[in-house]
């Protein structure tokens, strides 16, 4: 059996015969605030395979690097090895959550440009939000990383706002996270999913994503399986 390098809230990371290519299983167990609230969502490791897998496909044929070589089955993906950069990289386009909390504004406050933040990863300290001169002081990392990370994520962010909008979702924000590979290059890597993004009906609003997780609002596993159907029509 694999020998298991990490296991997180979501994903487990699993060696492999090249030491420069892990497997990744996605988990069933869901969490929100911090780790303060934990649950299992059914079949979720399965959607979120899915949805990541898709996703990914299409940033690589815009020419977005990322992580993923390809999925094996339906809980698990072959990716490259990568040394996670411990940031988190949310892209926000409508005020939501504890952006629209903190700026005093409705959730759906439409923003008059994407903006892009950066989260120290580490849940001790409730992921702080840091900037660039964080990233290079500490040690994070470099300005020059910083810079190709920004630019990428506002990238991705056009490509998906587009891509979903024709399925009629909008995409309010999602969270991202970067690794360097054995080459050196900066590239995507963990997911993107309903687990990391606000996804609501283009017409209703409804929310399409982990929300109904975090705010007990029910029909969660639907939610997964209808951003699937927007996204592959199956």
């Amino acid at each position: 059996m694999a020998k298991m390098l990490y296991e997180g809230k979501a994903k487990k990371v699993f060696e492999t015969e090249n030491p420069n290519e892990v497997i990744i299983y996605y988990k069933d167990d869901a969490t929100a605030m911090n780790g303060l609230k934990k649950g299992t969502i059914a079949d979720k490791g399965i959607m979120n395979n899915t949805i990541t897998s898709f996703f990914f496909d299409l940033l690589a044929k815009h020419g977005i690097p990322h992580h993923q070589i390809k999925k094996l089955n339906d809980r698990e993906a072959l990716c490259k090895k990568v040394s996670i950069i411990p940031m988190e990289v949310v892209t926000r386009n409508i005020a939501a959550g504890s952006l629209a909390k903190k700026m005093g504004v409705e959730e759906g406050y439409v923003m008059k440009r994407p903006i892009v933040e950066f989260y120290y990863k580490n849940d001790d300290l409730g992921d702080p939000m840091i900037n660039a001169d964080y990233a290079e002081a500490f040690g994070l990392a470099t300005d020059a990383q910083v810079a190709e990370i920004k630019a990428c994520a506002l990238k991705i962010n056009e490509i998906l706002k587009a891509f979903l909008a024709e399925r009629k979702v909008r995409l309010i924000d999602f969270k991202m996270e970067f690794g360097v590979d054995a080459d050196g290059k900066v590239i995507l890597a963990d997911e993107i999913t309903p687990d990391t993004s606000r996804l609501w009906d283009w017409d209703t609003n409804e929310k399409l994503d982990k929300d109904r997780f975090r705010r007990d609002m029910g029909s969660v596993e639907e939610a997964y399986q209808e951003i699937i159907k927007r996204l592959t029509g199956k």
